[in-house]
């Protein structure tokens, strides 16, 4: 898909990996959506999405309310006239043993990794089935793939996204929508202050971000469906 001239909605673009994907796609030709809990977040990153010569359009929402994410995808449509690409990479991650970890903060986390991945998707299809071609990229983890001690609610949510992604990309493929799921490891990021890898080899953002650009950018008739992102020396 060549994304020049494309529409693109975000999720978390405030910080890490949502931002620097917004501004990727921007600097492809992009004009994209922004979303996230944080306005000021969103209002640096418009401005920097200017800078680039595209148009931002940021829209504060909490993604585990279904009106919040129909307010996204309406104020996209309404302002960009359709929608092309969808990067559902908003997420959070709550770390404890079984034994003590609270409801609380369980639901809380799978909220927003897969209810609210799953609200933008369901909203956003109807437009993005209206075109061509068109993209859905899923952000979740090799956390959803590799256990570890204190990640048990965390890999779960993320083998969500996983499973959900695989069916995801079966149902749509004959529509012309691929799906995409990226599973990085341990990024340089607000997210990541939890990581033991060394701050010398951890991945970038950018790292995250030039790999879906260069995914979006295949041809039509290859769809790479899941990509793991590993630091080369961890």
């Amino acid at each position: 898909m060549e994304i020049k001239n494309k529409v693109a909605v975000v999720t978390g673009a405030g910080k890490g990996i949502g931002r620097a994907t917004a501004l990727a796609l921007a600097k492809e030709g992009a004009n994209v959506t922004i979303a996230s809990r944080t306005m000021s977040d969103l209002q640096s990153l418009a401005r920097e999405i200017g800078n680039v010569g595209r148009k931002a359009l940021p829209v504060e929402a909490d993604l585990t309310r279904e009106s919040h994410v129909k307010t996204i995808i309406q104020k996209t449509v309404d302002n960009f006239g359709g929608l092309d690409i969808l990067v559902n990479n908003a997420g959070i991650g709550l770390f404890g043993r079984v034994e003590e970890f609270s409801t609380q903060d369980w639901d809380q986390m799978f909220e927003v990794n897969l209810r609210g991945l799953f609200l933008c998707t369901r909203a956003a299809l109807p437009y993005l089935k209206k075109k061509n071609e068109s993209f859905i990229i899923n952000v979740a983890s090799l956390a959803g793939k590799n256990s570890f001690v204190g990640g048990a609610g965390y890999a779960a949510s993320k083998w969500g996204v996983l499973g959900f992604s695989k069916c995801l990309m079966l149902e749509e493929r004959d529509a012309g929508v691929r799906v995409l799921t990226i599973c990085p490891g341990s990024v340089d990021t607000h997210f990541s202050r939890h990581s033991q890898t060394k701050k010398d080899t951890i991945l970038k953002a950018e790292d995250v971000s030039h790999t879906i650009v260069e995914a979006i950018k295949m041809p039509q008739r290859a769809m790479i469906s899941e990509i793991d992102i590993r630091p080369t020396n961890p």
